[in-house]
């Protein structure tokens, strides 16, 4: 069965490790014959959640009006949302945090995101997987909040440099993940 995915990365580093592993998660779904939009967050304009709780009140998701406001209606229609991103300072890039952040407007506005599938592809410099707890945690918990089922992450520990990637699996995991969406 053909699924709408979203992809939503989070890395600046258009030939990075993470974008690596998201071209290869893409090719491998498109081949599937899911269908596949992406955003890439660190190259669109979306501030983080001012809490003004006045979501849906122009007829868009935020009335703080970014690139969020062009997301959020993928958003709503995805039946998988597969998040990818390398680690900062053990924690998830900002590149990307304002995106998941202003999920918060689609619970305000009322809603119903609950019942789809998620996942999550990371990578990290320090070679501890461990150090991926701060992307992973946070992702599971936000899943379980919205009633997502995780269904796969691709975690890659020791990548830095472009093209580290090629010197693990990590490509071939994230292809993998491909099935289990």
């Amino acid at each position: 069965m053909s699924k709408k995915i979203l992809v939503i990365t989070g890395s600046p580093r258009k030939k990075g490790n993470s974008f690596a592993m998201t071209d290869a998660f893409i090719k491998a779904a498109e081949a599937k014959g899911h269908t596949v939009t992406r955003f890439d967050a660190a190259f669109k304009k979306v501030g983080g959640c001012r809490a003004c709780e006045t979501c849906f009140s122009t007829g868009k998701a935020c009335t703080f009006d970014d690139d969020f406001n062009a997301i959020a209606p993928a958003i709503l229609e995805a039946d998988v949302i597969v998040f990818t991103m390398p680690v900062y300072w053990y924690s998830i890039p900002a590149q990307i945090k304002g995106v998941i952040d202003r999920i918060y407007s689609l619970v305000v506005g009322g809603k119903d995101i609950s019942g789809k599938e998620c996942a999550l592809i990371c990578c990290c410099e320090e070679a501890d997987e461990s150090v991926m707890d701060g992307v992973r945690i946070p992702m599971e918990r936000m899943c379980a909040l919205n009633k997502w089922d995780m269904v796969g992450e691709v975690l890659v520990p020791g990548v830095l440099n472009v093209g580290d990637i090629g010197k693990t699996d990590g490509c071939a995991r994230a292809a993998a993940l491909a099935e289990a969406v």
